[in-house]
């Protein structure tokens, strides 16, 4: 691959918004363009997107255990540890039918100088010249943005579910980013398992709290039954509602690059 700079959009929000499912509808319509040269980097300790996208764990080498493997040799004080882990860091890399993935999960214990975060944030910064796009699925919350994981970011879509703490987690994340000075290109909402009336409060919302309004995705009785088979979403139906909505926030999200 040749050396250029990546679209990268940062996904964020509350636990239990639908973070990992919007990012992996993102990663569906992202393919269905014919797009190519695309990373997903799963950042939530849980690591539920590689199940969400029909990827194994079992066997698959994380962030956090290359660190855990390196911890002495971190511990030593390098300033060198990004070039020290890159053959490694590759090698975690998982190949997948027309995109590849890098799972952070976590460390154990305490003790390392390097945070998982602030390692992610160099790895990502090197990363972007090497894809053309980039999705991050963050954890829940808004430390990540604190501690500036995502500062290469040129996108962050925030995602809400129809809570009045989905919508605060929102407007702290807002808040925040103004806060520390993250400067993106662009900062999204959308809404996820909503319905139709409840569309244009979300669309006020966004307005209110001074960021671009993405759509919703609608409330889909396959991506219910798809998590709970274990199914993986790339697969959900063009018909599906989740499919349709994906679309439409895509294009408007996307339209600019």
């Amino acid at each position: 691959m040749t050396s250029r700079k990546a679209i990268t959009l940062s996904v964020s929000g509350k636990g239990g918004a639908g973070k990992t499912t919007i990012t992996a509808l993102l990663l569906k319509m992202l393919l269905e363009s014919g797009k190519q040269d695309i990373l997903v980097i799963d950042a939530d300790p849980a690591m539920n997107l590689p199940n969400v996208l029909g990827i194994e764990l079992e066997g698959k080498t994380t962030l956090g255990m290359i660190l855990d493997k390196k911890k002495d040799e971190l511990e030593l004080g390098t300033h060198f540890y990004g070039k020290l882990l890159e053959g490694e860091i590759w090698e975690s890399i998982i190949n997948q039918n027309g995109f590849d993935m890098l799972i952070m999960g976590r460390t154990k214990g305490e003790g390392c100088y390097c945070s998982l975060d602030s390692f992610a944030a160099i790895i990502i910064e090197s990363l972007t010249k090497m894809y053309d796009f980039i999705l991050i699925d963050f954890y829940a919350g808004f430390e990540h943005l604190s501690r500036r994981t995502d500062r290469f970011a040129d996108i962050l879509l925030i995602v809400t579910d129809p809570s009045k703490m989905g919508f605060g987690t929102s407007r702290r994340i807002k808040e925040l980013i103004e806060e520390i000075n993250i400067s993106f290109k662009d900062v999204f909402l959308v809404g996820n398992r909503f319905n139709a009336k409840l569309e244009q409060q979300l669309a006020n919302f966004s307005k209110e709290i001074g960021v671009k309004y993405a759509g919703i995705i609608q409330y889909d009785q396959n991506v219910a039954e798809f998590n709970l088979k274990g199914r993986s979403l790339m697969h959900i139906p063009r018909d599906s509602l989740a499919f349709i909505s994906a679309k439409r926030f895509y294009e408007t999200i996307f339209k600019k690059f």
